[in-house]
């Protein structure tokens, strides 16, 4: 079984920064092989992807972050980051891990940080 634990969210004041970190458990399971990343849902919106990295290094992210936020991951530690800098009221929203491999057909969420954005 696959268990995702997510830390990092909170509170903060618009143009601060904050820093996500997911870490993916499972009894032999390569999380290497793994697409990574995180997405968000804002209250009344749908869960929209913010960034992800796949097949490894290849990073897909949203428009509105670019410049702002910075994925990462680090495979020793089966882990995936999340910095976000510059934050603005519109990020508020609760953030989720997400780990997928898609060649098996699997996807695994967090369960998710608020992160509130608020002057």
């Amino acid at each position: 079984q696959v268990k995702l634990v997510e830390s990092g969210g909170g509170l903060v004041q618009p143009g601060e920064s904050l820093r996500l970190s997911c870490t993916a458990s499972a009894s032999g399971v390569d999380f290497s092989t793994y697409d990574m990343g995180w997405y968000r849902q804002a209250p009344g919106n749908q869960r929209e992807l913010v960034a992800l990295l796949k097949d490894g290094d290849k990073l897909n992210i949203q428009d509105s972050v670019v410049g702002r936020f910075t994925i990462s991951r680090d495979n020793a530690k089966n882990s995936v980051y999340l910095q976000m800098n510059s934050l603005k009221v519109e990020d508020t929203a609760v953030y989720y891990c997400n780990v997928r491999r898609l060649s098996i057909n699997v996807s695994y969420w967090g369960q998710g940080t608020q992160v509130t954005v608020s002057s």
